[in-house]
């Protein structure tokens, strides 16, 4: 080291660098336990509240999660997303409260408890049904323990302390209430109709218990005798239908043909061997499915008698094939009308669809209520045939095909059988196949009292929809659903509280009796309905002998759908309407449509004023998440390794109005783009040490740059409010992510870094910067705070200390004055000529011509417009350089560089002559005129 080196000054203490505490890696995992301390020791919720009274209220209400089990990656991305949107409302101003709540009852829960009986060999109907109700009660409550600490563990803001639960005495009793109000209004009634029924559970399902998935059946093709027709085309064959139920010909009563389909009729001349179809034999069908059939069947040659049209075929009947079976004892002797249908197709089968009216939706429709077919009861609870069922009487359905096809094989009535591998409907719960199954079942019609039309008036008029093209899908739903099915075949759930009169069937309405049994359910939950005397709930009016006592079970999605009731208008700090219910896209045919026909029905009005939808989960690529591919992904998982502010931000980085996807890389993708914003927050951070007010600088006196920058934020904040407004949150984390790397990080801090740095403390470009920089740092931090709610914590307390005010208790800032200030256009040409440099200096840096920018000199060559931009300002501060010169576009000399062929931006890069400053590294002249500083640095220092 040279004498000269040694006696250097060092400067470093005359240089503003950043200072901060706030540490680069975050530490999540460690840190954010010890905010939500804090939190809970402050009751910072409870503080929000009191503060915020006299606010305009926005309700956010919380759809129930199911309390059996913890808490998946679906969960997670729902919880966040409320909590983002809530926070986001408060932070504007109004007063937004989050009440959590919890689903209690239905089949998940009793499984569960009537697996631990049959393990002991024992069937729940033997055990007391107040004993079992109480075991399901303190099983949700303990999952509800510990989902409500996962929850928290998300940084959720809510009444913890006291959620709604419909097993709470006086949700079941409001559960109750509401249920009165359709039996008083005559929408409610008993019928019979086929509903999906899961013969392993005992119970009737409601669709959104319903999953599906491939299952074997077989499929059969059966003759059907013509016994009348006016269609003489027909008259000695046989109509083949075609079924992958075979389980379903003792319920059959009517066979459907298309009235515009091609019929044909067949003889056959040959068959295999192993056919079950004999030569001779006249078969109606399909024209289009003739090929398809005649190879299921064997047949190998056959001649074409007859086409028609299906509506020649009106009036004709058939017979069972088991009519005058010696050993059914006339239980099949009736005949089988065939009906038009506009559902026949053909696509598969044989253009004839076997109707039973008891076993299917179109069946039932045609068969009953078009048609006046009485709807028979061949199956009971367990899936067995019942006793007066001949020929099958006592078998289980899903054991029954082998003699069933013998039964007909019997009577030459199996034309054809195989398998076929199908989507079929299975319980969610004991992933068994379901069938569709006769049974009586109480009703809230569409029809009688309006409720249809309420309900699409509704959806149309009074509820906006995001997306928007949810609208359609619920509006359909609700347009074509039937009447609503609210019984179930269980024991834990709130029971539905009717007495029925034994001879009339009328269902007992009095406000008196309607009262007690309210007060015995709000004192002793829906135990009361079984452990109170039926008499004393009836009084002194009516004799309990004269009446049934229904001990049917309330759907669970009757029990959510009553949430608004109990919860929205039952809590003082709520409004009676909720502002928005936000779930994924399932729940249009659960808790949105539950709730909306439930308030519909007693209200005339739906119980929201919006509806947010969000997609499914799926993994990584795509698919569908399952524990038997192996592909789920625990929130507990990321948030021990990454943080929950990683997932926070994965949740709204995420177009979750769609399915979304998850998986290692891509949560990988969101740390990166966490540790860009925080690094960007640090910055800020580390350049506003010892900010005070009297060092601010007016709008007015501020550099064209700070106004340029105070510009974008603005159109920043402009994005933030609109698409908050519609709780669409992903283009706003992609505008903050944006404006943080790309406006920040690589243009302003770049540009400012050396005036922040170097620049005399009350320099007007150093004082407007760290201004610019105090701006930045509220806006950001408040926008931020609703989706990072640990780390917008730590960045607060890191600039004003741990005894600060929490950030969340602060609201957004209004940004708009700075609207359209800045000079977009200039600005935006000094960012394509700065892209051009950074590319000449990058290839002087690779071929070692150059180590920092600041040891080069540029001149750039520009179209006249273009250098325009570049008048009042500091060229070697804008580049980077310690010297610059712009000049016309023709001057360009021969191999000046350039991005592309044409280019209206050329430059040409060169060593800087002089002396490096010690202080600000400019290479300069001036340094060996002041012996090691520039004279700026000469001036700052002196």
């Amino acid at each position: 080291m040279s004498t000269d080196e040694q006696t250097k000054r060092d400067y470093r203490d005359t240089v503003f660098l950043p200072k901060t505490d706030f540490p680069m890696r975050a530490g999540l995992p460690a840190r954010e336990p010890d905010f939500l301390k804090k939190w809970e020791a402050d009751n910072i919720y409870a503080q929000l509240r009191t503060e915020s009274k006299g606010r305009p209220k926005f309700i956010l209400h919380d759809g129930p999660p199911y309390a059996n089990g913890d808490i998946h990656i679906g969960h997670a991305m729902n919880k966040i997303l409320k909590d983002v949107i809530v926070r986001s409302q408060q932070m504007q101003g109004k007063d937004a409260p989050y009440v959590p709540g919890w689903d209690c009852h239905g089949l998940p829960i009793e499984w569960k408890i009537e697996e631990k009986y049959r393990k002991k060999k024992k069937n729940k109907d033997e055990v007391d049904p107040v004993e079992f109700r109480r075991e399901c009660r303190e099983f949700a409550a303990g999952w509800i323990d510990v989902q409500k600490e996962q929850f928290k563990r998300l940084g959720i803001f809510g009444d913890w302390d006291n959620p709604y639960t419909t097993m709470k005495f006086e949700a079941e009793a409001k559960i109750v209430e509401e249920l009165l109000k359709f039996a008083r209004s005559g929408a409610l009634y008993r019928g019979s109709k086929p509903v999906m029924w899961s013969p392993v559970e005992k119970t009737a399902l409601a669709e959104a218990e319903v999953e599906y998935h491939d299952h074997t059946s077989v499929q059969i093709d059966v003759g059907f005798p013509v016994v009348s027709t006016d269609c003489a085309d027909i008259k000695d064959a046989q109509v083949v239908i075609w079924t992958t139920t075979p389980w379903t010909i003792p319920a059959n009563r009517a066979v459907c043909y298309g009235p515009d389909v091609d019929y044909v009729v067949i003889s056959v001349t040959g068959v295999a061997d192993d056919s079950t179809t004999a030569v001779g034999e006249k078969l109606a069908l399909a024209e289009a499915l003739v090929s398809e059939f005649t190879a299921r069947a064997g047949i190998t040659a056959f001649d074409t008698v007859a086409h028609f049209k299906g509506s020649a075929l009106s009036g004709t009947k058939l017979t069972h094939p088991w009519h005058g079976h010696a050993d059914a004892d006339g239980f099949y002797d009736f005949d089988v009308p065939m009906l038009s249908g506009n559902h026949v197709t053909i696509d598969a089968g044989t253009g004839f669809v076997h109707t039973a009216p008891g076993h299917g939706e179109d069946d039932y429709i045609v068969g009953h209520v078009e048609n006046g077919i009485p709807l028979p009861f061949t199956v009971n609870e367990a899936g067995c045939y019942y006793d007066h069922v001949a020929l099958v009487a006592g078998q289980h359905v899903y054991k029954v095909a082998d003699a069933v096809c013998d039964l007909l094989t019997g009577v030459g009535a199996l034309k054809a059988r195989g398998k076929l591998v199908h989507s079929y409907p299975h319980s969610w719960r004991s992933k068994a196949p379901l069938i569709f199954r006769n049974t009586p079942q109480w009703f809230i019609s569409m029809e009688k009292t309006g409720l249809r039309d309420t309900a699409l008036k509704a959806i149309r008029e009074e509820v906006d929809w995001f997306p928007g093209v949810s609208k359609n899908r619920i509006e359909a739903m609700v347009a074509d659903r039937p009447d609503w099915v609210i019984s179930r075949q269980r024991a834990w759930g709130v029971p539905i509280t009717l007495f029925v009169h034994k001879e009339t069937g009328d269902i007992l309405v009095d406000e008196a009796v309607n009262a007690r049994i309210v007060d015995a359910v709000t004192a002793g939950g829906a135990d009361a309905w079984v452990a109170v005397d039926p008499q004393e709930l009836l009084g002194n009016t009516y004799n309990a002998d004269d009446y049934e006592q229904v001990q049917d079970i309330l759907d669970v999605w009757f029990d959510s759908g009553c949430t608004h009731a109990f919860v929205v208008e039952g809590r003082e700090e709520l409004n009676e309407r909720a502002d928005l219910y936000l779930e994924g896209s399932d729940q249009h045919r659960g808790w949105f449509q539950s709730s909306l026909l439930e308030s519909c029905g007693t209200r005339g009005h739906a119980p929201y004023k919006g509806v947010l939808t969000h997609g499914f989960t799926m993994d990584g690529d795509g698919r569908k998440m399952s524990k038997s591919l192996g592909n789920t992904v625990a929130p507990q998982t990321i948030i021990n390794q990454f943080g929950a502010d990683i997932l926070r931000l994965w949740v709204v980085s995420t177009d979750y109005m769609e399915d979304v996807r998850i998986g290692d890389e891509i949560i990988k993708g969101s740390a990166d783009a966490y540790r860009k914003i925080r690094n960007t927050m640090r910055y800020l951070l580390g350049n506003l040490v010892d900010f005070s007010d009297e060092e601010k600088l007016a709008y007015d006196e501020m550099p064209a740059l700070e106004k340029y920058i105070l510009s974008r934020l603005a159109e920043v904040g402009k994005v933030v409010e609109e698409r908050s407004s519609v709780y669409d949150f992903n283009p706003i984390f992609r505008e903050i992510y944006r404006f943080c790397i790309l406006d920040l990080s690589q243009f302003y801090f770049d540009i400012r870094k050396d005036c922040l740095y170097c620049d005399d403390s009350q320099s007007i470009k150093r004082r407007a910067t760290r201004t610019v920089l105090d701006i930045l740092f509220h806006n950001l931090t408040r926008w931020l705070a609703p989706i990072l709610v640990f780390t917008t914590e730590e960045i607060w307390q890191a600039r004003f200390g741990s005894d600060a005010k929490s950030v969340h208790h602060l609201q957004w800032q209004d940004t708009a004055e700075y609207l359209t200030k800045g000079d977009a256009a200039k600005w935006g040409v000094i960012s394509e000529v700065r892209r051009v440099v950074t590319a000449a200096l990058e290839i002087d840096r690779k071929e070692k011509r150059i180590g920092s920018s600041l040891q080069a000199a540029v001149d750039i060559y520009l179209s006249d417009n273009m250098a325009s931009a570049f008048e009042g300002e500091s060229l070697t501060e804008l580049f980077i350089v310690s010297s610059a010169a712009v000049h016309a576009l023709d001057a360009a000399p021969s191999g000046a560089f350039a991005l592309e062929d044409g280019a209206s931006i050329k430059v040409v890069t060169k060593v800087a002559s002089g002396d490096k400053c010690e202080r600000c590294w400019v290479v300069s002249d001036e340094v060996s005129e002041n012996g090691d500083l520039c004279n700026r640095c000469q001036d700052v220092v002196a």
